[in-house]
């Protein structure tokens, strides 16, 4: 009788095991991508991109999320002795999901499309996929207001400008003078369907970016599993 009793145990043990190691296996990856639901409400200045990433943490630690260390995809120009820094090298390889588990990007290449190929395929950023940290759509082409303008301050391919001109309003620090280059969550309108590239805004104050078709919104990463 003891026999069958210590197996019945070990059978359970066995099958509790199977268990929690199928749910571990099932369970969804965390978000590690979303689109600020809110600006920081000073237009372009924010802070720097300390201020920046503390706008994306502070946002993610709100609907449970804190928990990762998160990062703005935004660029900086070399300025007062200080090297540019690339959007593309602040959010880690990836993979990248939005609050709904829908995979943004595997990596840093097909984000960016780094090679011809890539490029043709493109990554799953689009309005459907584009969702701020609530899982919530953002207001874009045909909706009123028209809120697609992402602040990036970035190239194509994820990197800093290279010219002489200020495409980050001060390096995220002016809400006057400057311009700020922007994508397009939405991948609609503008001269290409770039998510991170598209035209400048007006200029760095709050009401110049809401005239261009924004609100102060920008991307916001976190490297898989941290």
């Amino acid at each position: 009788m003891k026999n069958v009793t210590l197996i019945t145990s070990l059978a359970a043990v066995v099958c509790s095991s199977t268990l929690i190691a199928q749910q571990q296996k099932q369970a969804p990856p965390p978000m590690s991508f979303f689109v600020t639901s809110v600006g920081v409400g000073d237009g372009a200045n924010l802070g720097g991109l300390a201020g920046a990433d503390a706008h994306c943490q502070k946002l993610a630690a709100a609907v449970g999320a804190g928990d990762r260390t998160w990062h703005a995809y935004l660029s900086t120009s070399a300025s007062d002795g200080k090297p540019a820094v690339n959007a593309r090298d602040r959010i880690g390889a990836g993979p990248w999901f939005n609050a709904k588990v829908g995979k943004v990007a595997q990596g840093l290449a097909d984000l960016h499309g780094d090679t011809l190929e890539l490029a043709r395929l493109g990554n799953t950023l689009t309005r459907v996929t584009a969702l701020t940290e609530k899982g919530e759509p953002v207001k874009g082409v045909g909706d009123n207001p028209n809120q697609h303008d992402m602040l990036t301050g970035s190239q194509a391919d994820g990197k800093a400008f290279t010219d002489s001109a200020d495409h980050t309003c001060k390096n995220w620090t002016s809400n006057g003078d400057g311009v700020a280059q922007l994508g397009h969550h939405d991948r609609t309108g503008g001269p290409n369907t770039s998510w991170n590239s598209v035209h400048p805004s007006r200029g760095c104050s709050q009401a110049n970016l809401v005239a261009t078709g924004g609100a102060g919104l920008f991307y916001c990463f976190a490297p898989a599993g941290k």
